[in-house]
This record gives C-alpha cells, structure tokens and sequence, in this order.
C-alpha cells in the first residue's frame, strides 16, 4: 500500500466505520467496514470494537507497515480530549481519548470532532474546495454537526446544532432524527430548517451552507424548499465525509 494512503475510523453513536483512503484523490481504495458501536457507548467497549475494526481492514493490506490512523468522533474534541459526549456515555466527558486510542491501536493518531471531519473532507476533496470566505457544513443525522471553514482554514469545534432555537436546542426540532421520529413530510420538517438555516445565516453571514450526513442524498426534496440568501448544496461525500477527513487528517 503506499504511503500517500491512510486509514480513516468513524465512530458514531450506532455505528464504527473505517477504511484505507488514497489521500490524492480521497478515494476509498478497500471495502468500508462496518462494527456495530456497543450499546451504552462506553469507553472500554467502545475501544474493543474500533481496534476490532482496525484489525480487519489491517487484514486488508499487504506488508507489516502500520499505515497513519485518524480518527473522528461525536464529541467536542480539545488537545486530544473529549469534552462532550453526543448520544455516547457521558464517561467521554473530560477523557484524554487520543491517548487512550493510541495506547489501544499500537500506533499515533489524530483525533478530531465528526463533524469537523466531513467538513475537512468536503474542503479537500468536495464542495468547499476552493471556495473563498467563510463555509458552514452542517450533518444533518441523530443530532446537528457543524463545521466552519474560513478560506480555507477549519475553525473547529463550533457545535452549532446547539444554538438554541425558540427556547430548545436546534437540533432537537430540526435534526433528521427528529423528522424520523416526529414522521414528518419534507415540507414540515423544511420550515424547522429553514429556521435554523435563517438563524444560522443570520448570526455568521456565510459564503456558502453545505448539507451533509446521510439525508443529503435526498437533497432534492428538501433543499429546494428553503429560501436563504446563502447558496446552500449537499455535500459531496455524505456518509463517507468522516472517514475521508479523519485519514486526511491522520499525518497532520
């Protein structure tokens, strides 16, 4: 395998997922593995499954040669600590996880938010590529991830699924969980998004508003329904965005 490839690791709250990219291109360059992330969230179950993880697409390549390892993770992330825990155990809270990843994989990692992951992919190998000013990628899945980008430059851990919206968390109205949840058409859970997106627009006067997670690739039956000054797209690399930044970011 050669040395311009890196594994990427996803961690969410249903799901680990993980794969070799090649870092020219961001391709995928072995299968996309999936385990199912332990239920409780757990530090120790959940680094038992992501080294499970590892091991397989380890299994994939030929030679002894550790490739670089990043991985991503739904929490806010600082120095290598993980400060929040999004539908995970709240023993993340205040954990030194990089080095207990290290530690557990035999190898230095990079360790990074989830959404600030999708948002690096989507700035090297997708729609935020090239563009001047200020991006706003936001994942629209279980909660709202964001990520912001300033001419080029990720200004992590902003956490706009937070802001609070009408007396609650945004996220908590306007998240695809909650459409799911809540069964509402497109055009219902439009007008929650076209609060939010207003807000957002509102408060950071973006350049561009990126849509990401697995939603986007039914773009076309909600992103037409909003009305923002702001172009707004969806992302490029969608569910496979975490993984693609997480191994862009693993030599850095």
């Amino acid at each position: 395998m050669a040395t311009d490839h890196a594994i990427g690791i996803d961690i969410g709250g249903t799901g680990i997922k993980g794969a070799v990219v090649d870092l020219g291109t961001g391709e995928l360059v072995t299968e996309r593995l999936k385990v199912k992330t332990p239920e409780g969230g757990r530090p120790k179950d959940m680094l038992t499954a992501t080294e499970e993880l590892v091991d397989q697409i380890d299994a994939q390549l030929s030679g002894s040669e550790k490739l670089p390892l990043g991985v991503c993770f739904p929490a806010i992330v600082k120095r290598g600590y993980t400060l929040s825990a999004a539908n995970i155990s709240d023993e993340w809270i205040g954990l030194q996880a990089e080095d207990l990843f290290e530690q557990a994989l035999g190898r230095e990692i990079h360790f990074i938010n989830d959404a600030d992951a999708a948002g690096f992919a989507e700035l090297r190998y997708g729609a935020a590529a090239g563009v001047d000013g200020l991006v706003i990628l936001t994942t629209l899945g279980t909660g709202i991830g964001s990520a912001l980008i300033y001419d080029g430059v990720l200004v992590p851990n902003t956490e706009l699924g937070h802001l609070e919206i009408d007396g609650h968390d945004a996220e908590k109205k306007a998240a695809y969980a909650a459409m799911e949840r809540e069964s509402l058409s497109w055009e219902k859970w439009a007008k929650r998004l076209q609060r939010y997106y207003s807000f957002v627009e509102f408060l950071f006067t973006p350049d561009l508003f990126i849509v990401g997670g697995g939603v986007s690739k039914h773009s076309e039956e909600f992103l037409p329904l909003l009305d923002l000054k702001t172009k707004i797209v969806p992302a490029v690399h969608r569910n496979n965005a975490g993984i693609l930044g997480a191994a862009a970011l693993a030599t850095r």
